[in-house]
């Protein structure tokens, strides 16, 4: 019989939130080029309430198993590994399988876990950070100067665009949210949102040509799609950029007018990640490091701060499933 581990499995393989459960299933063995990891956080994540309701494939390959990040010590090395050592502190992204006492991760997939982040900070980072990261700097090519625009600027992808958008020189951060509360706490943090539009009371479009003295966004970060696309596109600038991270709204846009996308030369990019190849993904790790090293807690002081809604015990999934599907989380 295969050595065991607990993990957070799902009755009859997706469903509601009342199907999450902690049961016994097989523990990995690490690959070549893998190490093992016991964990000692994870982070939940909005792809993983999709993926519970049979909404989101599994990369090839990938664990069924929830979750995406996490934080924890190595404990196995697979064949041919050369970065890590047993016994390292680590923390990093996979395809799936975070939700468990133990996971495979590539080699090129971890970070070193600096001593001045708690295991849940740590845990916190690599999916909203290297996703933002990836829509903001690759894509983005966000530089000094620049106009920017982020959807969803409470969410986690969203505080880690803001953060890395003013880190690199911005001239103004404009974040979109539902609720006052939201959206002066996004400009009361550190390297915040300079500007904050009400999306279900404003128009941002006209809010960013306020503040752009009329010249619009260069860089536009969405994740809700239809609704907010002819928006986005009235909000770009001549030469603006716009990554989409998702489609809350919908997929199809009816009636869409191609030439001001023409006439502004506007580039729109698609973006995922947990579908990109290995060495896509570790190439991206390692360009990201260069931010990392500028990433602290939230009271610890560096230009880019890693904020936590709420910790839970892996015993109380459902309930931090519950929180983040009626969008009570930050």
């Amino acid at each position: 019989m295969n050595p065991q581990m607990r993990a957070v499995l799902i009755k009859d393989g997706k469903g509601p939130i009342e199907n999450l459960y902690i049961g016994e299933t097989d523990k990995p063995v690490p690959a070549k080029g893998q190490v093992l990891v016991k964990i000692v956080a994870f982070g939940l994540n909005r792809m993983d309430h999709y993926q519970r309701q049979g909404g989101y494939p599994v990369p090839p390959g990938a664990s069924s198993i929830l979750g995406v990040e996490f934080s924890g010590r190595v404990t196995e090395l697979g064949e041919a590994v050369t970065k890590w050592a047993v016994g390292d502190e680590v923390f990093g992204l996979v395809g799936g399988g975070a939700y468990a006492e133990f996971v495979n991760c590539d080699e090129g997939l971890l970070l070193k876990k600096p001593g001045h982040l708690s295991w849940v900070e740590a845990a916190s980072i690599p999916e909203n950070y290297i996703t933002a990261y990836q829509a903001l700097v690759k894509y983005g090519e966000v530089k000094k100067g620049d106009h920017v625009l982020v959807h969803a600027g409470a969410s986690g992808v969203g505080i880690a665009a803001i953060q890395i958008a003013r880190e690199y020189g911005a001239a103004t951060v404009t974040a979109t949210a539902s609720t006052t509360e939201k959206l002066d706490w996004l400009r009361s943090i550190p390297n915040g949102a300079t500007h904050t539009v009400n999306y279900k009371t404003e128009d941002f479009a006209a809010e960013v040509k306020k503040t752009t003295n009329g010249k619009g966004v260069d860089v536009v970060i969405d994740f809700v799609g239809q609704s907010h696309w002819a928006k986005n596109v009235e909000s770009l600038a001549i030469d603006g950029r716009m990554t989409i991270l998702a489609t809350m709204s919908g997929n199809e846009v009816p009636n869409v007018n191609l030439g001001t996308i023409l006439y502004k030369r506007l580039r729109i990019q698609g973006s995922t990640l947990r579908s990109r190849s290995l060495q896509y993904q570790t190439e991206l790790i390692a360009s990201f490091r260069d931010i990392m090293d500028k990433v602290t807690g939230a009271n610890g002081g560096g230009p880019i701060r890693t904020y936590i809604h709420k910790v839970y015990p892996w015993t109380e999934i459902q309930r931090a499933h519950h929180e983040m599907a009626d969008n009570k989380n930050r």
